[in-house]
This record gives structure tokens, C-alpha cells and sequence, in this order.
């Protein structure tokens, strides 16, 4: 038996949620643990396109048990709007297939407005988030003032609760010249939902253990990617919350011997949305190219992805930091129509060649790209489910881009249907 962390190599956006829903077939629980609806995975199942956000990829399967963690952050009303909207497409959605962290804190509307007074006044030096208040409501978590959803079982600890946060937020708020927040009507919009979102509330860390007593397989399901982990990543161009694989045991009360292999998707070109550093990023017509073969749009947002040439510079250092032990390489069939396909092998800084991403970002912003050219193989793989059926450049380019990132690839995704999967080892 093993428990399997799912986690992006890269800037998010790698096709994890057609991985683990493809995954899920073998697993009993899928949990998410950490991130908020910011997050966007997209599954394709039978014709039928479901866009997640904070519900965990097994709710689309039947006896799954879904479990959102402690490390998540969830605005009770997205949740809630999110199962409404699954359910309409035919899905069950109860609470004996999902569960929700009592510790989970809530990302409520003053997190939302302060997410976008900040963006509005950092003018170029914005982040680039998607301004759905995930980085404040983080904040307020590491400052002890947030409010959890236990937190609305008793309304008298809800009133105190709320006092506290915004005694923190409208000294802000009145120091920015902005309108002070009430909280009555929070209270009373809080607590009419309350019911709803308690109904799926448990202590998650209890049930897993209980699961894997019961020698259940257990799924744990990343968001965005290690390159925007708040530690790890392209800071300060990150997310909130550190997206690596031992988060898994944080964002859930599991202990790290719950975990037996990590997973890491990886495109096999790159992409990121908003701001930063990107050495590979292409700003011509075979980015243009990438970015309309890939569908290169946010899940969310539907912001415009960049788009650029693979670094295996990057997805080597995101490896090791993670300690992904196989990759799953997604979207090969993007690839299909390039007379060559190039791979970035090291990078240049100042003159000196370095063979690692460095941490200052004026210095990610300065370093060139080193390029291995390959040529490219102008034949159709999508579709393709065996490794020897791929065109022989593909096989080459697939096999040195293993060699160099120093992991196995575990699988080849050659569209976004579940189906098109080359697997060549089982992470169960």
C-alpha cells in the first residue's frame, strides 16, 4: 500500500488535475492541502469538462472520499457555490464523500477587498494574484486572528472572533482611506451559512489516521506549483503557502511516514501566470504557438498563460527540493507541430555559467538560458497510449530530458482526456 502527494514542478498550471483524477481510480481518499480557490484544475471525463477549485479531483468519482485539510484556506461561500454548481452536472456531494478540516480557516470578504487594494496600489510592482484574498486571509492565519470554521458553532465565539480581526484590518483599511467593515452583517451572513459548511466539518488529521489504519490508499492532491512555494519559490512573485511535498503533512495532520511517493507534473514546455521571472519565456510566434496548441488559459481567471521553453535547470532544483521521486510529463502533444524543441541546460549570470536558479530576484530576472536543441518530430502524438508508438524524436527528447532532470518519467499525457496516458510506472 502506498499513499502518493501529487504536487506541480513548476509554476502551477501543469495538468494536475487530469493526473489525479487519473490517479484516483486507484486511490480511496483524495485530499487537498494547502491553497485556496485560487487554484484551477480542470478535468475532461466522457465529453464532460469540470473546473475545481477547492473541492479535491475525487469528488468527481464515485465511493471516493474527498477531504479538504487544515492547510487550505476556504471561502465558505465559493465552497458552497462549487458544490452547487458539481451537482448540477450529476455529482454527489454529501458528507460521507467530503469533509472539510474543523481547523480550516475561512477566507472571508474583507480578505478579498484588502487582496485588491494592495494589487491596485503596488501599480508595477503588483504581484500578479488572482485577487481572491488567499494571501491576507494566510496573514491573519499566521497572526492568530483568523477566523476557523469551528469557529462558527457558537456565535458568541464568532462575535469575539471577528472583533479581533477586524480591529486588525480597519486600522489598515482607515490608514489607507478606505471604508471601515462592518461586522454585524458578517455575523449574520456567517452564520446563515453556517449549518451547510458545518455539516461537512470533522477533525481531518482523526479520519485519516483512521483510513490508514484501515489500509486505505490516500491521495494528496497540490495546488499551483513548487516554483511558487512561499519558501522555495520565485519570491517574492509566490503564492501564500508552501506548495512542496512535505506540506502534505502539515495541511492535513498526517506525519511524514504517511507518505510513500511524490508525483511531480511537469509540462513539457513551461508556463506561468502573472508576474516574475521566467528565463525560457518566449515572446514570439512559437510562444504564440504554445500558448494556442495548449489552451494556455487560466482555470480560474482566465488569464493568459506565458509561455516558454522547458527549463530543466528548474525542474531539477524543484526535484530535489521536493523530493519528487517520478514526474508525469503532461502536454506533449503541444510539441507536435516544432521543426526543433529546445531545453534549457543552464543558465548565464554575469558572464559565469551556474547550473541552479538563484534566490535573489534581481538576479532571477538577469539570468540567460543555456539551450539543448533537439529536433523536433512534425508527427501527431495525441491520443498515443504506448511508449514505443511515439515518434522516435519524442522517445529521444523524452528519454534526455529524464536523464538531465535526474527522475524517472513515471507517465506521458498526450491530450487532456484521462484515457490518453502512457504509464510507464505506477506511483501505487
Amino acid at each position: 500500500m502506498k499513499n502518493v502527494v501529487v504536487v506541480g514542478s513548476q509554476w502551477g498550471d501543469e495538468g494536475k488535475g487530469k493526473i489525479v483524477d487519473w490517479l484516483s481510480s486507484e486511490a480511496d481518499v483524495v485530499v487537498r492541502f494547502q491553497g485556496g480557490h485560487n487554484a484551477g484544475h480542470t478535468l475532461v471525463i466522457d465529453g464532460v469538462t469540470y473546473k475545481l477549485r477547492l473541492l479535491p479531483s475525487g469528488i468527481v468519482r464515485k465511493d471516493k472520499v474527498s477531504v479538504i485539510g487544515n492547510g487550505v484556506v476556504v471561502d465558505p461561500w465559493a465552497l458552497l457555490d462549487e458544490i452547487k454548481e458539481i451537482k448540477s452536472k450529476g455529482i454527489e456531494v454529501n458528507k460521507n464523500n467530503l469533509i472539510l478540516s474543523e481547523s480550516a480557516n475561512l477566507i472571508l470578504p474583507f480578505h478579498k477587498e484588502m487582496d485588491e487594494i494592495r494589487e491596485d496600489a503596488a501599480g508595477k510592482a503588483k504581484i500578479g494574484t488572482t485577487r481572491r484574498g488567499i494571501g491576507p486571509a494566510y496573514e491573519d492565519k499566521v497572526g492568530r486572528r483568523s477566523i476557523r470554521v469551528m469557529d462558527l458553532v457558537s456565535e458568541r465565539n464568532l462575535d469575539h472572533r471577528l472583533e479581533a480581526v477586524l480591529l486588525h484590518h480597519n486600522a489598515i483599511r482607515k490608514g489607507l482611506g478606505k471604508k471601515l467593515f462592518m461586522k454585524d452583517k458578517l455575523k449574520k451572513d456567517l452564520l446563515k451559512i453556517a449549518p451547510e459548511i458545518l455539516k461537512f466539518s470533522q477533525p481531518v488529521w482523526k479520519k485519516l489516521d483512521d483510513f490508514k489504519s484501515k489500509g486505505k490508499k490516500i491521495l494528496f492532491e497540490g495546488a499551483q506549483g513548487i516554483l511558487l512555494d512561499v519558501d522555495h519559490g520565485t519570491y517574492p512573485f509566490v503564492t501564500s503557502s508552501n506548495t512542496v511535498a512535505s506540506s502534505a503533512a502539515t495541511g492535513t495532520g498526517c506525519g511524514l511516514n504517511s507518505i510513500n511517493y511524490v508525483l511531480g507534473i511537469t509540462k513539457a514546455y513551461t508556463t506561468r501566470v502573472g508576474e516574475g521571472p521566467f528565463p525560457t519565456e518566449l515572446k514570439d510566434k512559437t510562444g504564440e504557438l504554445l500558448g494556442n496548441r495548449g489552451k494556455e488559459f487560466g482555470t480560474v481567471t482566465s488569464r493568459k498563460r506565458r509561455c516558454g521553453w522547458f527549463d530543466g535547470v528548474l525542474v531539477r532544483q524543484t526535484i530535489k527540493i521536493s523530493g519528487i521521486d517520478g514526474i508525469a510529463l503532461t502536454k506533449l502533444d503541444v510539441l507536435d507541430e516544432l521543426d526543433e524543441i529546445k531545453m534549457c541546460v543552464a543558465y548565464e549570470l554575469n558572464g559565469k555559467k551556474i547550473d541552479y536558479l538563484p534566490a535573489a530576484v534581481d538576479d532571477q530576472l538577469k539570468v540567460k538560458p543555456i539551450y539543448k536543441v533537439f529536433k523536433g518530430w512534425r508527427a501527431p502524438t495525441k491520443g498515443i497510449k504506448k511508449f514505443e508508438s511515439l515518434p522516435e524524436n519524442a522517445k529521444n527528447y523524452i528519454i534526455e530530458l529524464e536523464k538531465f532532470i535526474e527522475a524517472k518519467v513515471s507517465s506521458v499525457s498526450t491530450s487532456p482526456e484521462r484515457e490518453d496516458t502512457i504509464l510507464i510506472e505506477s506511483p501505487f
